[in-house]
């Protein structure tokens, strides 16, 4: 896996990320002290809005950035958006009201929705060798879960002989030092295309994702992960603190168990994407969240929920099953559409997740709040059910990355036909100008 880190771009773009995750979660601790500091009792509430304007900006504003930005140099872009998140993660020290923290909020993840779908669009443009990138989306996932064990103990370290302020100028720096490696990297240009409106720009990215089978069918899995992931994020702590009678450090136990599976799956994907493909492995983790989801919901239900190692040890088979079903998606993206059209497609992803987990999140906490731990969990499980069953059926096991097609209004002299033959033909097919619809 590490022989990737030869190449100097993408040490410099993996190290960019690093950095702007741990800035993300000071930025995380940070906002949470700052709403209780502000609000007080209320600072929860505070917080739910403060998570739902980050979620209407993901799905709201990433097509809409990407179509905006679409012809600007990416290095340009990448540097802007992360330049703007410092800015604004060094205003939130100043702010005296409510209201400002949630425009800040939205600016800095506006920014992010800008951010974040362009940079992966880059990576496969960096490393064009399938092996290589699929390495890289394991890497990813490594940093996301090491992320979330870092950042809390990082901020744990500062606020020992620091205000909780002094955490939002370490995510400036995160950003500011991100900005710094992405733009000591060659970020390749945009592969050139046709000049589009700005309503086809906007749209373009869905409409090559719903049309494909294997993107309609990672949308469906995305259902699957959201579900269960959105209980374990938002009920871990009442499951910790009341049913195992936990302390504070128990929950983070509890999601550092999580994250080890995660990465257990990151470690082992590259190898077992190599011999199985996407699919299998993808089905699996859906399947696996909603036995895991049905079993341990029905137990609370019953009230013979598993002792704590027992519970560790389950948490852990979540965040492998979950981490099977996110980490082999960019592999899907990179081969469903032509280089100019992955900023795009990735922009679609993006937001369309983001949609699951804008349902999932308040389904997550309502139905603990109102039925009870064991029936919000088998809820969980029951949607991830859906969504594999879904995935089943929109993603045929048969379906051909090469189908046999023809293209009836075509003229004879076109160099499509020219290259690959009059009447029906097979070539690697993903949805483009000639290639409107799946045949």
């Amino acid at each position: 896996m590490l022989d990737i880190l030869r190449n100097r771009d993408f040490v410099r773009l993996f190290a960019a990320q690093v950095v702007a995750l741990l800035g993300t979660g000071l930025l995380t601790v940070g906002l949470g002290l700052l709403a209780y500091d502000m609000a007080g009792a209320a600072a929860g509430l505070v917080l739910g809005v403060a998570y739902t304007v980050k979620m209407v900006a993901y799905v709201g504003l990433s097509p809409v950035a990407q179509a905006v930005v679409q012809r600007l140099p990416r290095k340009a872009v990448l540097i802007a958006a992360d330049l703007i998140r410092a800015g604004v993660a060094l205003c939130l020290p100043f702010v005296t009201d409510l209201w400002q923290v949630y425009v800040l909020i939205f600016v800095l993840q506006a920014a992010s929705a800008t951010f974040t779908p362009a940079f992966q669009a880059v990576i496969p443009d960096i490393l064009t060798d399938e092996g290589d990138y699929t390495r890289a989306l394991s890497l990813s996932r490594l940093a996301y879960d090491l992320e979330n064990l870092l950042s809390p103990a990082l901020a744990g370290v500062l606020l020992v002989v620091l205000s909780y302020h002094w955490l939002f100028l370490g995510t400036v720096a995160g950003f500011v030092a991100s900005a710094a490696l992405v733009w000591l990297a060659a970020v390749p240009p945009v592969a050139g295309g046709v000049a589009r409106p700005f309503r086809e720009r906007l749209f373009r990215g869905a409409r090559i994702y719903l049309a494909t089978p294997r993107l309609r069918g990672l949308l469906s899995l995305n259902l699957s992960a959201s579900a269960v992931g959105a209980f374990v994020l938002v009920n871990t702590v009442v499951l910790v603190r009341v049913g195992h009678g936990g302390a504070e450090s128990a929950l983070a136990v509890a999601m550092a168990a999580f994250g080890a599976g995660s990465m257990a799956a990151a470690l082992m994907l590259p190898r077992v994407l190599e011999r199985t493909g996407d699919r299998p492995v993808m089905l699996a983790g859906a399947a696996a969240l909603a036995v895991l989801a049905l079993f341990m919901g029905a137990a609370l239900w019953l009230g013979r929920g598993p002792g704590w190692a027992a519970f560790l040890a389950l948490w852990a088979l979540i965040g492998l099953a979950y981490a099977a079903i996110l980490t082999p998606a960019g592999r899907l993206l990179r081969r469903s559409a032509h280089a100019e059209d992955r900023p795009a497609l990735f922009a679609a992803q993006f937001a369309l997740s983001h949609v699951c987990w804008l349902v999932t999140y308040p389904l997550a906490g309502v139905a603990g709040r109102w039925l009870g731990m064991g029936p919000a969990m088998m809820l969980a499980g029951l949607v991830a059910a859906l969504g594999l069953m879904l995935a089943w059926r929109l993603w045929p096991g048969a379906a051909a990355r090469a189908p046999v097609h023809d293209h009836p209004g075509l003229p004879p002299d076109h160099p499509h036909l020219r290259t690959h033959g009059q009447g029906p033909h097979a070539h690697t097919y993903v949805i483009d100008d000639l290639h409107r619809r799946w045949p």
